[in-house]
């Protein structure tokens, strides 16, 4: 019996051995160094489009014949979308989740909610409450009154989600509009009635005029998330890499551009494609089981670090959310100002954007990187960091 153990060991360890001395010697995938005319070429070609710099453009990206941009309209959405009012306690509103800063109207909001609620800044959060990212920075998102999301869930950013054709993590949402309903609506978000919601708007006299200025039919419940819905479309950041897209070579580092030629080469913008590199589609995640090759190929160059794996992700899975159906469906997160929307993933699990990186190369598209081309595409990210476009200062330059 102890003759049995000892092969079998030593069957195992051979095995064992074997596995990552071919991980080890697998060489990684080097991609060429592409001249920028070539590399912009490649990156149109797959639909990663630059971000509109006039707000004509953008119109014609995201106007809506069933509920049209106009001037008033969006006027009406941003006093909406700042307006804690519109929640249960009136000490929530959509920026308070959604923060950012825009003509300093938004300072301090998440610091406020939290010296109301006596909450403790954790996390992220605590360093990056005024970042340009549209979420709150928490692991987990919170309400009105502090209510927790029933499946512990992380905020996802607002920004660019003019270009989203699936919203919440499931992706099972079609619209802004939709989604402003649901959360005005949602006990752990705003938890407002739309009755009582109509209510205290035509309680305004502002508002009476805003509405009427913007709808036939004045304050109803669906009229205001078509007023915000047309403000969050306005919502949407340029940075350098669109510049380089519209004929800036210089707007980009050369580390940056390995970065996008590693990003598509990879087949990254597979899923994360078009304007705001995500959104477009429901995919799996994850795609591949943990114990292949590309796991069992340490990384050298980041530290390991002791975690307890979920059997379903690679990761804790707080909350036990599975995703649509629980079938491990989910929305493919946007990627512009990414390296300024963490913890990663739905329920906050990571919380560095180059683990979030290695993540997604092993369980997705079944590769092991380097720490330089985790670096690059870290880099690459950096250039989709940006600023609110204000459309209503003319074209940005």
């Amino acid at each position: 019996m102890k003759k049995l153990l000892f092969y079998s060991l030593l069957i195992a360890i051979a095995v064992l051995s074997t596995v990552v001395t071919i991980a080890l010697l697998t060489p990684s995938k080097k991609i060429p160094n592409y001249s920028d005319e070539k590399l912009r070429e490649m990156a149109l070609s797959k639909g990663l489009k630059p971000v509109p710099a006039s707000f004509e453009k953008l119109l014609e990206l995201v106007d809506n014949a069933s509920n049209p941009m106009t001037h008033k309209k969006i006027a009406l959405g941003e006093e909406l979308f700042f307006d804690t009012n519109l929640s249960k306690t009136k000490t929530t509103s959509c920026a308070t989740c959604h923060s950012f800063d825009k003509d300093l109207k938004n300072k301090g909001a998440m610091l406020t909610m939290l010296a109301q609620k006596d909450t403790k800044i954790t996390d992220c959060a605590a360093c990056h409450l005024q970042d340009q990212s549209g979420v709150d920075r928490f692991t987990f998102s919170e309400g009105d009154a502090g209510v927790e999301h029933p499946y512990l869930l992380n905020t996802q950013t607002i920004l660019n989600t003019a270009f989203a054709k699936h919203f919440t993590w499931s992706g099972e949402v079609s619209s802004i509009k939709e989604q402003s309903a649901n959360s005005l609506q949602a006990p752990h978000k705003m938890n407002i009635t739309p009755q009582e919601l109509e209510q205290r708007l035509k309680e305004s006299s502002k508002y009476t005029q805003m509405f009427a200025e913007s709808f036939s039919d004045g304050i109803t419940f669906e009229n205001t998330a078509k007023a915000i819905e047309v403000y969050v479309k306005t919502l949407v950041t340029r940075g350098s890499y669109d510049r380089f897209l519209e004929g800036d070579n210089s707007a980009m580092s050369e580390e940056a551009k390995r970065g996008l030629a590693n990003f598509i080469s990879f087949g990254c913008k597979g899923c994360h494609s078009d304007i705001a590199f995500g959104a477009q589609s429901i995919q799996r995640f994850p795609l591949r089981e943990f114990a292949q090759l590309y796991d069992v190929k340490p990384n050298f160059e980041i530290l390991p670090q002791l975690k307890r794996f979920d059997r379903e992700f690679p990761f804790e899975n707080q909350g036990g959310y599975l995703g649509k159906d629980n079938e491990h469906l989910f929305r493919v997160p946007m990627l512009r100002n990414v390296t300024k929307t963490s913890p990663y993933f739905h329920n906050g699990a990571v919380a560095k954007i180059r683990e979030a990186v290695d993540v997604m190369a092993r369980h997705q598209i079944g590769r092991h990187l380097t720490l330089e081309q985790i670096d690059e595409i870290v880099a690459f990210f950096r250039t989709l960091e940006g600023d609110i476009v204000d459309y209503r200062a003319g074209d940005e330059k």
